[in-house]
């Protein structure tokens, strides 16, 4: 694509030697496509975004995972106070032998999910190796790069144990109710979604979760949903032939009039005409 953004590796490497680094982003902020000339793994720790990735939205919170390559395009949009840490590395400059390719989803060519959920203890466990690897990253002793690469595998491990699909593999019971909470929004979208229910089979007081839900995330449990839906919405209306009233249905909406008002309203355009434009790109 002529003009796309580029990030190089002699912007964030320090040297030819070099193959893993830490990017923190405290605050991410709007941040146009681009592309890198290294791959990245994308950990959120706090607040919300819109993360679009090759032509993809999700709507990005608190324990939200990317696997992203050097070649895919992506950009941050709608921040608030969108707090995550890029773990960048160039696989061609690793040189522990390992199955690097069974440790990293789309290192080898063919299709893989880029996107996964860590939970809290997840999240606790691959901060730690991640404050290390940046620790690690930054000196200039002889083994340092060695052992940045031995933290690396060991995140990678980490992370492979731990991470989770929303739609098919549900958090165990040793996670928080907010880790609970958050599947159970993003893994049911064409279904009407209880709060009360929720809380009810989980035992725990409803405004005490959505507090809690708020300040971790920086929006209200509705407001997750509603842009959980809209991304869903945008993603079927572009890569499916679906009609807008099954895009609706889809998307947990019984009325398709009601589903367009709002996707409308959020988007400034109707679902037939956001579907005509970009299909136009």
């Amino acid at each position: 694509m002529a003009g796309q953004l580029i990030l190089r590796k002699s912007d964030f490497f320090s040297g030819t030697e070099q193959a893993v680094n830490v990017a923190d982003r405290y605050p991410q902020d709007v941040f146009a496509e681009h592309t890198h000339e290294f791959c990245e793994l994308v950990i959120v720790w706090r607040g919300n975004g819109l993360h679009i990735l090759n032509d993809r939205p999700y709507r990005i919170t608190r324990g939200d995972l990317f696997y992203i390559r050097a070649e895919d395009r992506h950009s941050y949009a709608s921040v608030n106070d969108l707090v995550l840490q890029n773990i960048i590395y160039c696989p061609e400059r690793l040189k522990l032998n390992l199955d690097w390719k069974a440790l990293i989803p789309g290192l080898e060519d063919g299709s893989f999910q880029p996107y996964s959920r860590l939970g809290t203890n997840g999240m606790n466990l691959v901060r730690q190796i991640i404050t290390q690897i940046e620790q690690e990253s930054r000196k200039a002793e002889a083994f340092s790069f060695c052992l940045t690469e031995t933290l690396f595998a060991q995140l990678l491990i980490t992370l492979h144990r731990h991470r989770y699909a929303v739609d098919s593999v549900p958090v165990t019971s040793s996670e928080t109710l907010l880790d609970k909470l958050i599947t159970a929004l993003a893994g049911n979208l064409e279904r009407t979604f209880m709060l009360e229910q929720f809380c009810h089979d989980n035992q725990c007081n409803e405004r005490a979760l959505r507090q809690q839900f708020r300040q971790q995330t920086g929006m209200t449990v509705n407001h997750y949903l509603r842009q959980l839906q809209i991304c869903h919405a945008q993603y079927l209306l572009r890569h499916t032939d679906y009609l807008v009233s099954e895009v609706a249905t889809r998307c947990g909406f019984e009325d398709s009039n009601y589903f367009s008002a709002v996707f409308t309203r959020e988007m400034e355009m109707t679902p037939s005409q956001w579907r005509q434009r970009h299909l136009a790109d």
